[in-house]
């Protein structure tokens, strides 16, 4: 790579909207410079984009933070590449196959064209394909992981088909592309990219799962012999856990601040009568226990549901998201299994800068941003447009025109917060057209 290039991510998920900056190097080293995120309530559930208006103005918040860190001012973002999860998310395996002349070798065009066949493959109606990852290849009687260059007379392979609602691919297009202007340089899948950076190969050739438990969804894969063979998103996270917290008369808020520090997945082996404020530590305890045995139960069974057994992945379970660092969580995990459990880390070869990323949880953010700068074939950031030389008054009679001020872009219209507030009243009484099912807003 001659010049360094810079790159910019968004994640837009149901309890925040986080966006950042990286630098790839001429070494091809991806250093992540700036950070920047926004709380959302319920503007997305599920994964998917429930109010439009809302979306918008905390992503355009996040980007204007970002472009005016140093480093990055007075650069302007243009392009990002865009993280994709939700409840609609799954894998459904496909078996596809060419018949080939005798001893053709099999090249990159080859693969593509049997990927485009899987991609062709019929699914329902109310879902649609959003990538299709090889689990195996087959070239005559050989099972391979590396088909380039091999000889036979006919290719197989197995591929998972990632599909989702329509609806978590448009509204995103709706904010970034028609309100934003931006250009979406890629939408990645978001689970795919984190098992690509918080999973050691060794570890997906033994076997293994990766667990991302967030705020409304939890994300279950699984891979072995090095390759994802399971993908399931169950509809439930750890805002759960704090709505459930919530029958104790709290707001959300501080239901949340009770579960993060008096909160434990793991039962006590006495109930403690002891007061937290106004409320019993026990009932705290019984709200939080309850709730994350459920969670972690439906994570176990995923197992089964792959016709898979605990054996077959040996090297366990790693965690991450917002909900896998609840007090006891890890150590409840463990428990349901019998398997070891650790936390995801960000990997050695991405470099965090950014005081804000360390202190946030950004494994997410940085997997869609690894998976940017593999892609990254141009500048996700421009200099602004130079502006134009003043006319000389002397030699140009027009020189004291004056010149009509260009319409200002999406970006450029920031609403004042008497407007801001306008806006929220209106989506108060003028509800917009999306439940939790997930229909597509019009």
């Amino acid at each position: 790579m001659a010049t360094d290039k810079y790159i910019a991510a968004l994640e837009i998920s149901s309890s925040k909207v986080i966006g950042a900056v990286g630098v790839v190097g001429r070494s091809g080293q991806l250093e992540i410079i700036a950070v920047e995120q926004e709380k959302s309530a319920d503007s997305v559930r599920y994964g998917q984009i429930q109010n439009i208006e809302e979306t918008y103005n905390l992503t355009n918040y996040v980007l204007e933070r970002l472009e005016r860190r140093p480093g990055i001012a007075p650069r302007e973002i243009t392009g990002v590449y865009v993280g994709l999860s939700g409840r609609s998310f799954k894998s459904i395996p496909i078996d596809v196959s060419m018949a080939l002349p005798d001893d053709t070798e099999i090249t990159d065009s080859i693969i593509d064209r049997l990927k485009n066949n899987a991609l062709e493959g019929d699914i329902e109606s109310s879902l649609e394909i959003v990538d299709a990852v090889p689990r195996i290849f087959t070239v005559g009687k050989t099972e391979t992981h590396r088909p380039k260059g091999m000889m036979g007379n006919q290719i197989s392979a197995t591929y998972d088909l990632i599909v989702a609602r329509p609806a978590i691919q448009n509204n995103l297009k709706r904010v970034l592309v028609d309100r934003l202007g931006l250009d979406i340089k890629c939408l990645v899948v978001t689970p795919l990219a984190t098992g690509h950076i918080a999973l050691n190969e060794h570890e997906k050739k033994l076997g293994c799962m990766l667990v991302d438990i967030g705020a409304e969804t939890t994300t279950v894969t699984i891979y072995t012999r090095g390759n994802l063979v399971y993908y399931a998103t169950l509809p439930f996270g750890g805002r759960n856990i704090t709505r459930d917290l919530m029958a104790l008369n709290e707001l959300e808020n501080k239901a949340e601040e009770l579960k993060i520090n008096f909160g434990n997945a793991i039962a006590p082996t006495t109930l403690s009568q002891e007061k937290v404020g106004r409320h019993k530590q026990s009932d705290i305890s019984n709200y939080v226990v309850a709730r994350s045995e459920e969670i972690v139960a439906n994570i176990v069974e995923q197992i089964n549901y792959a016709k898979l057994t605990e054996k077959d992945i040996p090297e366990g379970i790693v965690l991450c998201g917002g909900g896998a660092r609840l007090n006891g969580m890890m150590e409840l995990i463990g428990k349901f299994t019998g398997l070891k459990v650790r936390m995801a880390t960000l990997p050695s070869y991405i470099k965090m800068s950014d005081m804000n990323g360390q202190n946030m949880e950004s494994l997410q953010m940085s997997a869609i941003m690894f998976a940017g700068s593999e892609k990254a074939d141009d500048d996700c950031l421009q200099m602004p447009a130079a502006p134009e030389p003043e006319p000389d008054a002397d030699n140009n009679i027009d020189s004291r025109k004056e010149t009509p001020e260009p319409e200002k872009t999406e970006r450029q219209q920031k609403p004042g917060f008497f407007g801001r507030l306008g806006n929220k009243l209106g989506q108060w009484f003028t509800p917009i057209g999306e439940d939790d099912e997930g229909e597509e807003l019009s």
